[in-house]
């Protein structure tokens, strides 16, 4: 792709650019003017991925305002690119011959070391195929530098047939272009926009009924947005908004969000979302079946008690839920068989949390947990081993609220186990039985062996003896505690030697 130098009039603030030679180095204008100390006029480009030199100040003089320290720098208009039309880019991208250059790079290295020229396959058949615009389907401009759609009406023309289109990782900004790229573009399904830093400007789009998938990843729009999106795109099945910083939905009308009669996925992944209140503003969407919520901020969750129906997947991987009513809450969601809370403190031992087993047992339907399937035997087990903390702890309830009877509480009681030395070199010792901490940790309990037993020079392996299974678990973690590795009140752990 060839960048001709633009002159420095063509540049204003708030364009989006990107290094000449270097379509992946993307920015935004900041400043336009002279620089004291320098001759000419430099362009002042706040950079996406933060490697610049400076703040926006230099000498001690403030030009503009970078997002980081250093992520800003002054560069001179031939440096930059203001980018090329969607038709350029695909003429770059499906009908340009290889250069030389490229295919002196396709070898191999034969045995004497020298290098074999490799031709592909097919290659001039393929790239006829591709070359032939009224046959794509599927078009990939990803970091093509592509800032607007061209001539208006020459897409429609010589692309008709486009179903899915990658426009992500480009100098897009405007709504009004993506909407004249889109109404070009009849057949058109499926839209990547993500890593194209949209303008706040609040402008609405053409109705577009033939779009179902929107990906907006790390576009910096808000629910404003969002919204002026559902009125156009009024047969959208998925969306994705990952990585915006939305803390917040906003309906306009109303205090729930109304439309998105199609809407199927939301991907709300990797945002600033802390309250479940904000979801609970997602309730009557009747249609949605995915929800993904990982990596936002919530502290709980409820299942709706405003007559609402969730029928909906719900994923909260990675954030910062840590009570037991929010997991047993999950039981009232009634098509949820897939459940994913890794990387939350109730998940969490060293947090306070509870091992696997107890949530198997408060989860009645799930199938998989944490990506990991529930076999018929291990949910069997999980409840037999959570029946048996019940019964010590006196919890009647199948589903004991947080507080007196959360985690804490459970761990802070005391369980009987019987210690069974079996190593060969032990000698002959009689059992024991203990009282110990249920926040014991494996690692020390072996400790307490090496005393109870007096096996101070041995290094010492634990297991579980379980009563019907075949064969001892071995206790491999020493920072889990007996409470995480399922060991109940009047448990068997057999003290053997590491070989």
């Amino acid at each position: 792709m060839q960048d001709s130098p633009k002159s420095t009039h063509e540049f204003w603030v708030g364009q989006r650019v990107h290094a000449s030679g270097d379509s992946r180095r993307i920015g935004t204008v900041k400043y336009v003017g002279p620089v004291e100390g320098y001759s000419g006029t430099w362009i002042g480009v706040d950079w996406d991925n933060g490697e610049g030199k400076h703040n926006g100040s230099i000498n001690d003089v403030r030009y503009f305002h970078a997002k980081s320290e250093r992520s800003g720098s002054f560069v001179r208009a031939q440096n930059l690119s203001q980018g090329i039309s969607l038709l350029e880019a695909l003429e770059s991208r499906y009908r340009s011959d290889t250069t030389k250059d490229e295919e002196d790079e396709m070898y191999v290295l034969s045995t004497s070391n020298k290098r074999v020229s490799v031709e592909l396959l097919g290659k001039n058949k393929i790239q006829d195929k591709l070359s032939r615009f009224e046959e794509l389907t599927s078009v990939s401009l990803a970091y093509m530098g592509v800032s607007s759609p061209g001539i208006p009406c020459h897409i429609d023309t010589r692309v008709p047939n486009i179903k899915e289109l990658d426009l992500s990782g480009n100098l897009l900004s405007e709504w009004k272009d993506v909407g004249s790229i889109c109404e070009q573009l009849p057949a058109l399904r499926t839209l990547n926009l993500s890593n194209n830093l949209m303008s706040r400007y609040k402008s609405e789009l053409p109705l577009l009924k033939s779009i179902r998938v929107v990906v907006l990843n790390n576009t910096g729009i808000d629910w404003e947005q969002v919204e002026l999106l559902r009125q156009a795109l009024t047969t959208i099945e998925e969306l994705h908004i990952m990585g915006n910083n939305i803390s917040r939905i906003l309906p306009v009308s109303s205090s729930m969000v109304q439309g998105f009669g199609s809407l199927r996925l939301l991907n709300l992944e990797d945002n600033c979302i802390a309250e479940w209140n904000e979801i609970m503003k997602l309730s009557q969407l009747r249609c949605l079946e995915q929800l993904y919520l990982n990596k936002n901020c919530l502290g709980s969750l409820f299942y709706p008690d405003n007559g609402s129906q969730y029928e909906m997947e719900v994923m909260c991987c990675d954030n910062n839920i840590s009570d037991l009513a929010s997991v047993d809450s999950l039981n009232l969601f009634p098509n949820l068989v897939d459940v994913r809370l890794s990387g939350n403190p109730v998940t969490d031992s060293t947090r306070g949390g509870v091992p696997r087993y107890v949530l198997i047992a408060r989860l009645a339907k799930i199938q998989i947990l944490n990506g990991s399937e529930v076999t018929p035997r291990e949910r069997k087990e999980s409840e037999i081993r959570f029946s048996e903390l019940k019964n010590f702890y006196g919890i009647e309830d199948e589903r004991p609220s947080i507080g007196a009877l959360g985690p804490q509480a459970i761990s802070s009681g005391f369980l009987s186990i019987t210690l069974k030395c079996v190593g060969a070199s032990m000698g002959e010792k009689p059992p024991l039985t203990k009282k110990l901490p249920a926040t014991t940790t494996v690692g020390k309990l072996k400790f307490l062996c090496e005393s109870f037993f007096k096996l101070k020079s041995m290094k010492l392996k634990l297991f579980l003896q379980e009563e019907g299974s075949p064969l001892p678990l071995l206790l491999d973690n020493d920072v889990s505690s007996l409470m995480d590795v399922g060991i109940g009140n009047d448990s068997i752990i057999l003290v053997d030697e590491e070989s």
